[in-house]
């Protein structure tokens, strides 16, 4: 683990498609984090980050890894590209925060975890909504045993595919992606947080619609074909002896199920979008006449994309792992592979990896700062927010 210093840190984006601006607008709110330059192997791209940001220098990416002032890249590459980057940052001595998944599969993410312990650098990887005030919520809330003891959980990320609205759809339906591992991410990592870890899973994964359309942009009605399932359901056991069922889909136009659910001997939580830093939370006890809202006990509930980022800045200073870190994200990329190949070999399968249960954040926190008694080395503070 590398040695904790002070000051802010600066900050290297790689990748400048359409989740950058969520970036850009959400690390501005935090008072550790300083966005440098930018790059993207379009280099037009990057330029019109940077022109709508404010940014002053847009590199190249071999030339954002070796600048001096770039001590943590945010990896926002395609996923296909995501483990080849972060080791380049890694072997370039950056700490790195990775966009989802962490690699195509864990042999991979293996890799950039041990490149990082060997190198001495902090990798952290999205999601980090569970960091947001929603999961922060029901976090405080299970852990206070409003519900009980956890018995199970469903989670149901129920979609038709994001065809119809992004421009460039392709990378999301070959291996990498699909519904799983673009979504299943966040419902997982939520699950996880709360819970503790999977220890062993069955699964299901097909591809029923085998031809999809371009809706939007200069490729609309063009057609291509997926190369990763687009239905996949999984059955979990978490370690702790919780069942739980998720269910990632591309193929579905409407649906009634809850996001997610968790069940307790003493009642039921209903959660808000993982996908989302807030919303609300509900909560239903054995003997109620109905759901009842809970008030959220800990803020961040815009989009604050760049919250696990700023964590893991905070972690470097603070000697300490970040939250949103890469051993709890290769447990979630594991899980997520063995899913697929239970499916495939119609098997239950063991989880080999293990991941403590991150630590809650503190409500009373102030809103731009992750971690107790921190403070801007020269004196200075961002007072920006962001109403995405």
């Amino acid at each position: 683990m590398s040695r904790p210093s002070s000051g802010r840190m600066g900050v290297g984006i790689v990748g400048c498609g359409t989740i950058s601006a969520a970036y850009l607008r959400g690390c501005r709110t935090f008072d550790i984090l300083d966005v440098v330059a930018v790059a993207d192997l379009d280099r037009s791209r990057a330029e019109a980050r940077a022109d709508e940001f404010g940014i002053q220098r847009v590199l190249e990416v071999d030339e954002l890894l070796r600048d001096p002032a770039v001590e943590l890249v945010v990896n926002l590459t395609v996923p296909a590209a995501h483990a080849a980057l972060s080791l380049a940052a890694i072997d370039a001595g950056k700490h790195v925060y990775v966009e989802k998944p962490l690699a195509l599969d864990r042999d991979e993410g293996r890799r950039v975890v041990q490149a990082a312990e060997r190198a001495g650098v902090q990798v952290g990887c999205a999601p980090d909504t569970f960091l947001g005030g929603g999961l922060q919520t029901c976090r405080a809330a299970i852990d206070a045993g409003v519900i009980g003891r956890p018995l199970s959980a469903t989670a149901y990320m129920l979609s038709r595919g994001p065809e119809s609205w992004h421009p460039d759809p392709g990378f999301l339906y070959e291996p990498g992606a699909g519904p799983l591992f673009d979504m299943g991410p966040y419902y997982l990592t939520a699950l996880v947080s709360l819970l503790g870890p999977v220890a062993k899973v069955a699964g299901s994964a097909t591809i029923g619609i085998e031809e999809r359309t371009v809706g939007s942009g200069p490729r609309a009605g063009t057609t291509f074909r997926p190369s990763t399932p687009t239905h996949v359901t999984g059955l979990l056991t978490f370690a702790s002896g919780v069942a739980g069922t998720l269910t990632t889909s591309f193929e579905v136009g409407a649906s009634e199920h809850p996001r997610l659910e968790i069940h307790g001997s003493e009642g039921t939580l209903s959660l808000p979008d993982p996908n989302r830093f807030g919303g609300p939370v509900r909560l239903r006890t054995v003997g109620d006449d109905g759901w009842r809202e809970l008030p959220l006990s800990h803020g961040r509930t815009e989009n604050r994309r760049g919250l696990g980022a700023a964590d893991l800045a905070h972690a470097v200073r603070a000697g300490r792992r970040p939250r949103a870190g890469a051993t709890l994200a290769l447990h979630v990329l594991d899980v997520m592979q063995t899913i697929l190949e239970a499916a495939a070999s119609d098997r239950t399968l063991r989880v080999e990896s293990r991941v403590d249960r991150p630590a809650a954040l503190d409500p009373a926190l102030p809103d731009g700062v992750l971690e107790a008694g921190w403070r801007v080395a020269d004196g200075t503070r961002r007072e920006e927010t962001t109403h995405d």
